[in-house]
């Protein structure tokens, strides 16, 4: 049997805060998360499991390269193979690899859902020909993912303030299924979801992760 090639690997990953002691102008270090060492394969869905506050999220976070200013982190992140310092992972965020976030927040509550789903797409040339055809696709793409999640394509052109929260956390987990990446980090994804498409958002990630993907799935 073949073996399944790795898309991401972490070696002792820690990631700590820098705090200001009690009754102190000392700053220590907390630490959060200890010497953690993750892989995920193709077709893999590998689950961190934690209660809440465990740091969790952080993971995610420090392998998207968006850690607060006030966090310091050591280790290795590998994607297929190739260590990835902050630039690299900035290169691959959103692209080879795709965020579902805990909040809702992440949203931008100035922008329209459509805009948001289908993100930065590639520079167009006024002259390039395709750009209208490219265009369509993007679009249909967009129908496409919010259909099959049950929101009409009126969403598209409202903004996150105008939705329910079900329907915002939807909104996530299309951001990150539209470019069909390689890897997605799904911290948390289905609160807020009624059961039927909380069963299908997870049929989702394994089929994903049939196709030659992978999924970190934090729950």
């Amino acid at each position: 049997m073949e073996e399944k090639k790795e898309l991401l690997r972490i070696e002792h990953l820690t990631v700590s805060f820098a705090q200001y002691e009690k009754r102190s102008a000392k700053q220590g270090e907390l630490p959060v998360i200890r010497d953690l060492n993750v892989t995920v394969r193709e077709g893999e869905i590998v689950a961190v499991v934690g209660s809440s506050g465990s740091g969790k999220s952080l993971l995610a976070h420090a392998i998207m390269g968006i850690l607060p200013a006030n966090a310091a982190a050591s280790g290795s992140i590998f994607y297929r193979g190739s260590a990835c310092g902050e630039a690299e992972l900035k290169a691959l965020r959103g692209r080879e690899i795709a965020l579902v976030p805990q909040s809702v927040n992440y949203l931008d509550p100035l922008m329209k859902v459509g805009r948001q789903i289908i993100g930065e797409t590639k520079k167009r040339q006024k002259l390039f020909c395709g750009a209208d055809r490219e265009k369509r696709q993007e679009e249909a793409r967009m129908r496409e993912l919010l259909a099959r999640y049950g929101l009409a394509d009126e969403v598209a052109d409202l903004y996150p303030f105008e939705l329910s929260g079900g329907m915002a956390r939807r909104v996530l987990l299309l951001t990150a299924l539209m470019w069909q990446p390689r890897l997605i980090i799904a911290d948390e994804p289905t609160p807020g979801m009624d059961l039927a498409l909380a069963k299908q958002a997870m049929q989702d990630f394994r089929t994903f992760a049939d196709d030659g993907n992978g999924v970190l799935l934090i729950t």
